[in-house]
């Protein structure tokens, strides 16, 4: 079975049959379980480098490709526009034609994209993982992640490569939108949530991408990661940690980057010691597209496919994506000549030969039932479903009282929608949304679900009886370019109407096809093309204008927000809202949906300003030996309603033992006229602590709707591992000491007087130094919480989730 000298790390537990079928597996069979094949690739490019890397067209016949059997079809659905029912067909009838003609009758494990939705054809488009992580509701995105599953779980679909882990560090990386948010705990619970619900239906999860992706330099996609082990281990890697202990995540992809000059596809301390041995981890690891191959053509550590598939093979990948360009014949070479130990390659295939077990692909009945007769991925629940998540993930940014808009007879007479983003279905999905992901590249087939734009939303909820309103529309530019001469127009629509709204910001796609998305990052913050200029003329009307930001990252728009100049009388910040956000805007700036979002992600004051993550030291701070200021714009957390929140009576314990829970409880009430949803942030402080500590940290959060005028009393349940860093030995522990907790609107808001800038005793006095008014927000006092007893060093075991419980007040 094996030629394994016995020395081979982290080496599966099977079931007797799994372990049996290997026992009987040519090398040929073996490899051919570890490669996936790229049936059709339609033509277009959806993968990096993926014509440079690709020559798999499909051209050979598929009987002699998967002659030794095969280990995943890569993207069946999802390349594309097919028909989901004629699909099925098919792929049944090949699920057969592999059970009754290869010698040993495995099926193929069927993997599709699924970030935004399943990336197919005529299947819901739901918000980018960026607005999961502003609706701040696990729960929601649990009930998303269930629903993507039943549909793929319906065409034959076995493995999702969803959800996005990064921790966002760095908003110019163009991968933001695929991002869930710049907290650790936040990214975890939520993408925890998806994992479970998808998993729920039947569908493995691929946790992507392990480890520091969004760390890379100068926010360049594929660019080395400068990151130390501490930062790796206290942000990089809890949400993985979350996933795999708490979610039971059944796969992970690597990430492309190196680390400290170690690419993450060859790093067998972070693949197999951290992966599998620190964390547990028991599934499939299975290769970014075309990572293995970039070992030899991007990194250059490898001298040819060979190299790369041992490198790779050892450190723990176990499954090549999308194709077999390095484990198939490079590597049986490379075995066949002793420079690997087959004994890998075995660790490999009694891992993927476990996952097709569960999923039960071994099993002799596995599609003896017949395909789906008709499908429907766009179910009117699913539409609802995909709306109501982004209604709460909408952010108010800024109101002086235009909004909400009134209907009926107090409505505007005339209503002028303006902007590049105002009437296009594209704007509103994200990167990997099939339309922008795939059918960008097949302009003949419609988008097949409905996608209502603003202006269409707008217009039809405008249009009520008794005094139907006037809904214009004006385009004044496109998203990219400098072309003006569309602004007379607008200006001219807006100072005919009693309200402008202007909707602006991004278009989603992919290595230069667009201005957000896989390979488009940018140098800048600044609005895409002459997009601020369209605003500011339209705002020099005097008309009331409401700005809408259709966007896959934060960018630096203050402007627009702050000063004495003439600006927007509101913002809402819209992060790919999905294929319901243009009604879920509608419903927003009607009123018929109070906006209840909060900010995942730092809003930047420039692209210079650092630091983009609210979890910074006091030396993260403005300072006056330094005359850049790095104070946000907005706070992650901000986010305001169309009523008023209040935080009251907190009870924190007084002590907790390194180790164990300590309990805190805080009154919120709705102070304002109408219902709505708060989002109860519970923030954290080390006072004083072995290594530098940030002035604030998420501990938890909880989601609370309320009535006008009710309270609830929100208690949490904080595990001391909420507190827990790498000390100076990279030991993750909880450390004895003071700690500061309380209650706020944001990260940024505080009862308590902030750290001074001077810290020189004047020193020295920066007379270039100016720093930023502190952004508007409310929090409790601080109370004081200390943890007693020895050091605890955490492990697996420890919990890692805040309990939330919301009761009578």
């Amino acid at each position: 079975m094996s030629t394994s000298s016995g020395t081979i790390p982290a080496l599966p537990e099977v079931s007797a049959r799994v372990r049996e079928l290997l026992s009987r597996m040519t090398l040929e069979e073996k490899l051919a379980q570890l490669v996936g094949y790229w049936l059709d690739q339609g033509g277009n490019v959806v993968a990096p480098m993926q014509g440079e890397m690709g020559g798999h067209e499909g051209t050979g016949e598929l009987a002699d490709v998967t002659r030794n059997g095969i280990g995943h079809y890569t993207r069946v659905y999802g390349t594309r526009p097919v028909d989901g029912a004629e699909r099925a067909a098919w792929l049944w009838q090949e699920q057969r034609r592999l059970q009754r003609d290869t010698r040993l009758g495995i099926p193929a494990l069927v993997h599709e994209e699924c970030l935004t939705g399943l990336a197919a054809w005529k299947a819901t488009t739901y918000p980018t993982p960026l607005a999961w992580g502003a609706s701040f509701d696990p729960a929601l995105v649990a009930e998303v992640g269930a629903a993507i599953g039943r549909s793929m779980h319906a065409l034959g679909i076995h493995q999702g490569l969803a959800p996005v882990m990064d921790v966002i560090r760095d908003p110019r990386w163009g991968r933001v939108d695929e991002c869930i948010g710049e907290d650790p705990y936040l990214v975890g619970t939520v993408g925890t949530a998806f994992v479970k619900g998808l998993q729920s239906e039947g569908v493995h999860a691929t946790l992507k991408h392990f480890l520091g992706y969004s760390g890379s330099a100068a926010g360049r996609n594929h660019a080395p990661t400068h990151a130390g082990p501490r930062e790796v281990a206290d942000v990089f890697l809890p949400p993985f940690e979350m996933a795999i202990l708490d979610g039971n995540a059944r796969s992970v992809m690597n990430s492309y980057v190196d680390i400290d000059g170690i690419p993450m596809a060859a790093n067998s301390d972070y693949l197999t010691g951290v992966l599998r041995e620190q964390l547990g981890f028991t599934g499939v690891v299975v290769a970014d597209y075309f990572a293995i191959a970039f070992l030899q053509v991007m990194h250059a550590v490898a001298a040819d496919r060979g190299e790369a598939a041992r490198q790779a093979l050892v450190a723990g990948i176990d499954i090549e994506l999308p194709a077999g360009d390095a484990y198939l014949e490079p590597l049986a070479t490379q075995v066949r000549s002793g420079a690997v130990d087959e004994g890998y390659v075995d660790r490999a295939v009694l891992r993927a030969l476990a996952q097709k077990e569960s999923l039960g692909l071994l099993d002799p009945e596995a599609y003896a039932d017949e395909p789906p007769a008709v499908v429907d991925l766009d179910s009117p629940q699913d539409q609802a479903l995909a709306r109501t998540l982004a209604q709460r993930s909408v952010v108010l940014l800024t109101n002086d009282g235009v909004l909400p808009l009134s209907i009926g007879e107090r409505a505007p007479a005339r209503v002028a929608v303006i902007g590049p983003n105002a009437d296009r279905p594209e704007a509103l999905q994200g990167c990997y949304s099939f339309a922008n992901h795939v059918l960008e590249g097949f302009p003949e087939y419609p988008a097949g679900i409905a996608i209502p734009t603003v202006y269409q939303a707008l217009a039809a909820a405008l249009a009520v009886s008794g005094a139907p309103t006037e809904v214009v529309l004006a385009h004044g530019c496109g998203v990219e370019g400098d072309d003006s001469s569309g602004f007379a127009d607008a200006a001219a629509a807006a100072a005919a109407s009693d309200v402008a709204v202007v909707v602006v910001g991004d278009q989603a796609g992919l290595f230069g096809r667009g201005t957000v998305g896989e390979g488009n990052d940018t140098d800048t913050l600044a609005l895409p093309g002459v997009q601020r200029e369209l605003v500011e003329a339209v705002v020099a009307t005097g008309t009331p204008v409401v700005l809408v930001l259709l966007t896959g990252r934060p960018y630096a728009v203050g402007w627009a927000l702050d000063g004495t100049h003439r600006r927007p009388a509101a913002v809402l910040q819209a992060f790919f809202p999905g294929e319901g956000g243009g009604l879920a805007i509608a419903d927003i700036l009607t009123g018929a949906v109070n906006p209840s979002g909060r900010l995942p992600v730092t809003l930047p004051r420039s692209a210079g300003a650092q630091p983009y993550s609210y979890l910074q030291p006091i030396l993260g701070g403005p300072s006056e030996v330094t005359s850049t200021d790095p104070t946000p714009l907005r706070p992650f957390g901000f986010g305001l309603s169309y009523t008023t929140f209040t935080h009251t009576d907190l009870v924190v314990d007084d002590s907790v033992g390194a180790g164990g829970t300590f309990s805190l409880a805080v009154t919120v009430t709705n102070s304002g006229p109408v219902a709505g949803a708060d989002v109860v942030q519970a923030y954290g402080r080390d006072v004083i602590a072995s290594v530098v500590r940030p002035v604030a940290q998420l501990l938890g959060y909880a989601r609370v709707e309320l009535a006008a005028g009710e309270s609830r009393r929100v208690t949490f349940e904080v595990p001391t591992t909420r507190l827990a860093f790498s000390d100076r030995r990279r030991v993750r522990i909880v450390e004895p000491g003071a700690v500061e907790v309380w209650v706020a609107s944001h990260a940024g808001a505080s009862a308590e007087a902030l750290p001074s800038v001077s810290s020189t005793n004047g020193a020295i006095s920066n007379s270039s130094l100016s720093v930023a008014p502190q952004v508007p927000g409310t929090a409790t006092g601080r109370a004081c919480l200390q943890i007693t007893g020895n050091v605890h060093e955490v492990s697996t075991s420890d919990p890692r989730l805040v309990v939330v419980g919301v009761g009578e007040a």
